[in-house]
């Protein structure tokens, strides 16, 4: 029988990295431990969708999967990564029921609120060594106050492929169920480039081929980006701007009320938006909120880099630095060592996970505004093909 071992004593066992350079190091990883399960989903047809402009709605859609299971199973530790139209997250084998409620609850709610159709799969590790994969985590600090996960093994990149592939699904829970969504927010504007495009970019190994060259590959992408101010972050270092947008509030509104209890909701956002500005115009402080800190802790604590079973960069650069990146991928890539997809946009996206704003471990993720890791993601499946 599978050993089951809680969640904080497997993420307590992670020494989280300081250095992101550190996420092509197998050294640095650790399997998940038997009876775990991977809870995956995305939005089917997403590139179509933020082609009709809903690319804000997919987004949102992406960060409800990890807000719905972390807020279900009472957990800010389990292992996840966001993907700009979906999610992965790790979850441990007994709230195996739990996770399957909450996928299902948000299937639903994206379906009913969002217009949009997400596909869901909860799948066992032990499927997933069985096929001669693993799934092996390390976390990576940006700040003292969160850290973000990272996987390898190629065994999350196996369970999407399941989960497009229709096993292991996890059906739509009845019309009218809805996720615990509560922190779930989009109350930024989008954030424009600074230095020439917003670039979003996925490089992943050719199966079977040379790993020690794809982590070489990793190593020379993350030093060209590293070049650039601040690494390519794509937030300001003071924080973005606070943005009212009606859309945004509904949405945001969508995801904390049921139809016919949202005016309330949304004039308590609107309320929050419009203090937080004034308060951040006139350099005061609310109690123990202080409105210079926190946006600058949404810059530092955005994901803006991340390694799942591959490299995941959505970062601001120069033309120059662009083209260096995307010819070493393309040579690579020649060499049988990789396969890649860039997409540039002008802005990026940032869609949020606020516990409260008085505690500085709010998550932050962040894609490109028009497409981002979606349309990349297109663009390497249609070379590949």
């Amino acid at each position: 029988m599978d050993t089951i071992a809680p969640t904080g004593a497997f993420t307590d066992t992670l020494a989280p990295l300081s250095a992101f350079e550190g996420v092509i190091d197998p050294a640095n990883y650790t399997p998940l431990p038997d009876g775990w399960l991977l809870a995956t989903a995305d939005i089917v047809g997403s590139t179509k969708a933020i082609g009709a402009g809903q690319y804000k709605s997919v987004n949102m859609a992406g960060a409800s999967v990890i807000s719905a299971l972390l807020n279900a199973l009472g957990r800010q530790d389990l292992p996840f990564v966001f993907g700009g139209d979906g999610a992965l997250v790790a979850v441990p084998g007994e709230a195996r029921e739990i996770a399957r409620e909450a996928l299902a609850a948000t299937r639903r709610w994206v379906s009913d609120e969002l217009g949009l159709q997400l596909r869901a799969a909860l799948i066992p590790i032990s499927n997933i060594r069985a096929a001669g994969l693993d799934v092996r985590v390390a976390l990576f600090r940006p700040t003292e106050h969160v850290a973000y996960a990272m996987f390898s093994g190629g065994g999350a990149s196996w369970a999407e492929t399941e989960m497009k592939a229709g096993r292991y699904e996890v059906p739509a829970a009845p019309s009218g169920t809805r996720p615990d969504l509560t922190g779930l927010s989009c109350r930024w504007d989008p954030i424009r480039s600074q230095h020439g495009d917003i670039v979003s970019i996925i490089a992943v190994p050719v199966p079977g081929g040379d790993m020690r060259a794809f982590q070489d590959l990793v190593s020379e992408i993350i030093a060209l980006a590293g070049a650039e101010d601040r690494a390519g972050h794509p937030v300001p270092s003071r924080g973005p701007d606070l943005v009212f947008s009606l859309a945004g509030v509904d949405r945001e509104a969508r995801a904390q009320a049921p139809a016919g209890k949202r005016f309330a909701t949304k004039l308590g956002i609107v309320g929050q938006i419009a203090l937080v500005w004034v308060l951040t115009k006139l350099g005061l402080k609310l109690g123990r909120f202080d409105p210079v800190v926190y946006a600058r802790d949404v810059a530092s604590n955005t994901d803006f880099r991340k390694f799942d079973d591959g490299l995941k960069m959505t970062v601001d650069l120069d033309a120059a630095t662009t083209g260096a990146i995307e010819a070493r991928l393309a040579e690579a890539e020649r060499a049988g060592i990789c396969r890649f997809g860039v997409h540039r946009q002008n802005s990026a996206l940032m869609t949020c996970i606020v516990a409260t704003p008085l505690h500085r471990d709010h998550m932050h993720f962040v894609d490109g505004a028009a497409g981002g890791y979606a349309v990349a993601a297109a663009n390497l499946k249609a070379k590949a093909a």
